[in-house]
């Protein structure tokens, strides 16, 4: 009997995840099974997996027989039970190569590490058939790549690992061949990748830091967005974010989360079931002023504040994980982009400016004026 344990929902056009692109798969050999090998009993038992994945993910510790790593030789007998971690083989092999720039932040010929740029879709879909990073990355391989995969370790196309949204900046992770898909897709999978963004809020987060957990499915009210549900509640998926206070800025905080779990949007259904929606996420309400005060010069500090920042502010600042090939752990940072230093700039000067104006001798009344005649 094969069971599917994790099979998920269709995408969300900018779906933001890693979970959700990889299947987990239980099957429980029948009584009166011959012996056969693993291999050739899950090729036939999985639909989409052939035989070479199916050994890939072997060889990566994606299989275990009765709880234990196993071999591609070894017969299965009755009542065997097999557990296998998949990535979800991809909608379309027809990817178009673009000729789109990308910051590559590391490669060698298992994995590339990119910073992306806010506003670029990851792949495909509807509205967005083309200017996608699997597009660049298509091109990439083709033509810029100084240690491109051999034609017999390559995937049919870039071997997407987990995403990020569209209005999301920062670092992703390609596997360029079938066993490196497969290493990391168990790292995903066991929650074991190191990732850290930073995010900017509305409102003054009150605790230093906390944690998040709470189960996250679509939203039944708006099917473009996700929302969150107490966890026994038994609907959606298990989700927990760490996050930690950078700075403040009265009505907004720069804070960091750290993903135990990688489910779409979570960060920012998260924040928002907390009351600290993200800074300008359209989707979600944060493009509405949610904090501060009535007066019309500092409704216009924000809206200026919008325009430099026209997305979400949240980007993808660190990554770590383990190294397919060398079992090295590896660790990659990079920096917020122009557009979050800058709105992040604006907030500081706001902040400190208030600040000195309720040192000063000016009260009530006359520093609200005073610091709009600064906005």
């Amino acid at each position: 009997m094969t069971e599917i344990i994790a099979q998920d929902e269709p995408e969300l056009e900018d779906s933001e995840g890693s979970e959700d692109l990889y299947v987990h798969f239980k099957i429980d050999v029948d009584p009166g099974q011959s012996p056969m090998r693993v291999d050739k009993y899950l090729a036939m038992h999985v639909e989409w997996a052939s035989r070479s994945r199916v050994q890939a993910a072997i060889e990566s510790g994606s299989v275990k027989v009765n709880g234990r790593d196993t071999k591609a030789s070894y017969k299965i007998r009755p009542s065997d039970s097999i557990a296998i971690v998949l990535p979800k083989p991809p909608e379309s092999a027809s990817i178009l190569p673009e000729n789109i720039p990308l910051e590559v932040f590391y490669e060698d010929p298992y994995v590339l590490v990119i910073n992306k740029p806010p506003k670029m879709v990851v792949h495909p879909g509807v509205g967005n058939l083309n200017g996608t990073l699997l597009n660049a990355l298509s091109y990439y391989f083709m033509n810029h790549s100084p240690c491109p995969p051999s034609e017999e370790e390559m995937i049919s196309r870039p071997g997407l690992v987990h995403r990020i949204d569209k209005d999301t900046s920062g670092l992703l992770l390609i596997a360029k061949t079938q066993y490196a898909f497969t290493h990391i897709a168990r790292q995903f999978f066991e929650h074991s990748v190191h990732r850290r963004y930073y995010a900017l809020v509305w409102g003054n987060v009150e605790n230093e830091e906390g944690t998040i957990v709470g189960n996250i499915t679509r939203d039944p009210r708006d099917r473009m967005r996700m929302a969150v549900f107490p966890p026994e509640s038994g609907k959606g998926k298990h989700a927990i974010t760490h996050y930690k206070v950078l700075e403040r800025f009265y009505y907004t905080t720069l804070i960091e989360c750290r993903l135990e779990t990688g489910r779409t949007h979570q960060i920012r259904v998260h924040m928002r079931s907390i009351g600290h929606t993200l800074f300008n996420d359209h989707r979600y309400g944060g493009h509405d002023i949610l904090a501060g005060t009535i007066f019309s010069k500092y409704k216009a500090f924000v809206h200026n504040v919008f325009k430099v920042l026209p997305r979400q502010a949240l980007h993808a600042k660190e990554l770590g994980f383990v190294h397919p090939i060398t079992g090295e752990q590896m660790k990659f940072v990079s920096d917020l982009p122009d557009d979050f230093v800058k709105a992040v700039e604006k907030w500081r000067s706001y902040y400190h400016n208030r600040r000195q104006l309720l040192a000063s001798e000016g009260t009530g009344e006359n520093i609200i004026e005073e610091l709009n005649d600064i906005l």
